[in-house]
């Protein structure tokens, strides 16, 4: 039988509440309805994480933070060319999601995963030359934004804005590398907005059909742009939506790394043994608007509180200096070096020019000789079928497996 695909659901908590559109004094506005007061839930523990992966996840959370914080910074400062997306309350699922990819694996961010970017070795101070659009970004000035990658060394997809396109290129990514003898992990994102395009059906059935590595994080952070999820599709769960391609979906509490991470360990196994893609539905909260220049005034304010209460690295510290995985005294030199990585970063960041202007014509589009286009992981296995030189009959089917 196929399509028997189940719902895992990780969740210690199942948030009941919705958000209304009213009219207020001839203005219309959001409200939420529901139950607020729950108390916030432990952290579930993790079937796989050590003690040192999970301090070392946490790392990698709160730089997340703060470099973003950086930014923000420097954004006020003048410093920004453009805008600045974030991620704040989303750090375990970038963070927890990217720490399951092994070296050989891909991973294709969308605007909120610069903390996955760090994890897949990325240094802050590319992200924030990025920003700045500095001779010494990853785009030599450039884009000035976070669309940049690095395909030679660390199998990093640059982010592309049309939403769902990663999808179908991941795909391929993972089709690719199966014909050259590898099942690998090819690991993406996409909004609760962003997955009702076109290209996400398109991209995920290939993916399904072909039985492709594909892992695909659903990241349900409640608001696309400025419309809430409850008028932007009518099922209560996307993950629902993975049977219908014959794939598993597994929902987890974004905000809880370990969920996060045993989903995504998980899903990147399954691809490596060649069983096809996942949907992973990770539930959290847009915890600023959707870039620098929108303050959220839609949002009500007491689901930022719901929410804040539920804060990612609050929990996981908490978590971590319960279990004597981390004393105060650790915990405090962990900062205090994460601080001192981001200011080197950023003065370095600073201190990059800004790109010549007689070379802004340069480097825009790929040229002959700029970049060496080779196989990663072995020559192509093509299949020879038994009346190869004979003249065609009949078109005969194509099989990509």
């Amino acid at each position: 039988m196929r399509n028997a695909q189940a719902i895992v659901d990780l969740r210690l908590e199942k948030p009941s509440f919705r958000v209304v559109e009213v009219v207020r004094d001839g203005e219309v506005r959001y409200e939420v309805r529901g139950k607020l007061d729950a108390p916030v839930p432990p952290i579930r523990e993790s079937k796989y994480l050590s003690k040192q992966q999970c301090v070392e996840i946490y790392r990698w959370m709160l730089l997340n933070r703060r470099m973003e914080q950086a930014l923000e910074n420097l954004y006020k400062q003048g410093q920004v060319v453009g805008g600045v997306y974030f991620g704040l309350g989303q750090e375990a699922c970038s963070c927890a999601s990217a720490y399951a990819l092994r070296k050989e694996d891909w991973l294709a961010p969308m605007i909120r995963n610069q903390g996955s970017l760090l994890v897949k070795g990325f240094p802050a101070r590319d992200i924030m030359m990025q920003y700045m659009a500095r001779a010494g970004s990853p785009t030599k000035g450039r884009d000035a934004s976070s669309h940049f990658g690095d395909i030679k060394e660390r199998n990093v997809c640059a982010p592309i804005s049309m939403l769902g396109d990663l999808i179908p290129v991941l795909a391929g990514v993972a089709l690719g590398a199966r014909m050259q003898g590898r099942n690998i992990a090819v690991m993406t994102y996409i909004g609760d907005g962003g997955q009702s395009t076109g290209v996400f059906h398109e991209g995920l059935n290939f993916a399904a059909v072909q039985k492709l590595g594909l892992v695909l994080i659903v990241e349900n952070n409640l608001w696309a742009y400025s419309t809430p999820t409850e008028m932007q599709f009518a099922v209560e769960d996307l993950a629902t939506r993975a049977p219908g391609y014959g794939v598993p979906g597994v929902i987890v509490d974004g905000t809880d790394a370990c969920q996060v991470y045993d989903a995504a360990h998980e899903a990147c196994e399954r691809a490596r043994r060649g069983e096809g893609p996942t949907l992973i539905e990770a539930k959290m909260m847009r915890m600023k608007g959707h870039a620098i220049h929108d303050a959220a005034g839609y949002v009500p304010r007491e689901l930022f509180e719901f929410w804040r209460k539920r804060d990612p690295i609050a929990r996981f510290e908490k978590y971590l200096l319960e279990k004597k995985w981390l004393t105060p005294a650790e915990n405090k030199k962990l900062i205090d070096d994460v601080e001192k990585e981001l200011e080197a970063d950023r003065e370095a960041a600073v201190a990059s020019p800004m790109p010549k202007p007689e070379t802004a014509a340069t480097g825009v589009y790929c040229e002959e000789g700029c970049h060496e286009i080779k196989l990663k992981y072995g020559p192509v296995k093509v299949a020879q079928r038994k009346d190869e030189g004979k003249p065609k009959e009949s078109e005969a089917a194509v099989h990509l497996r």
